[in-house]
């Protein structure tokens, strides 16, 4: 429903987050950025436009309109990304899905969640900070934790293995699901469903 608003207003922004550049493309760090990707594809557009730090685009999904981006500011600066997209379109926190990886799951286990802390993720935590708010939805996709918690960057920005590659590609597709539940029948429902 449009309350007299531009026809370029946005009803959601579905952030995938990650780090720009091929160095980093198939990376642990890059599950947001190969979702959004994956939803890019699936709608046939292609997330080559600039602006707000980032490369987006906006589509029709699950009976919205949605601006769909990857911030291009590296991750621990996600926030600025984020926060920039949104108050062009003045979209509001519970709006601003975020998808992105997490160690404390297993290998392509899914978890929804409506708002919550950064649980060490930095790209969260920055979001969190330029909001002002951690009331924002968000699907995380599980990466596992390195044996060794030293390992911990080189972790992140290492390459899954073959086999955890292939289940990974999987939790994509879940986890455009996810979205997409979210976003028609909102977090409870998306929940009950994907965790």
């Amino acid at each position: 429903m449009s309350f007299g608003m531009k026809s370029s207003a946005v009803d959601w922004l579905i952030v995938g987050l990650g780090n720009p550049g091929s160095k980093y493309e198939h990376t642990r760090h890059n599950m947001g950025f190969l979702t959004v990707d994956l939803l890019a594809e699936k709608l046939g557009v292609k997330l080559n436009k600039v602006k707000f730090k980032a490369a987006y685009n906006i589509v029709n999904f699950a009976g919205c309109k949605c601006l769909v981006m990857k911030p291009q500011t590296y991750m621990n600066l996600s926030g600025e990304a984020v926060r920039e997209a949104a108050q062009f379109y003045k979209v509001p926190a519970d709006h601003i899905l975020v998808i992105y990886d997490d160690i404390s799951l297993p290998v392509g286990k899914l978890r929804v969640r409506p708002s919550g802390s950064a649980g060490g993720h930095n790209g969260i935590k920055n979001i969190i900070a330029h909001l002002g708010t951690q009331d924002f939805p968000r699907v995380k996709i599980g990466v596992a934790a390195p044996g060794d918690a030293d390992d911990m960057i080189d972790w992140v920005i290492g390459v899954p293995s073959q086999a955890e590659r292939k289940i990974l590609a999987q939790s994509f597709e879940k986890a455009i699901d996810a979205a997409e539940c979210i976003i028609i029948d909102g977090c409870q429902k998306a929940m009950n469903g994907f965790n």
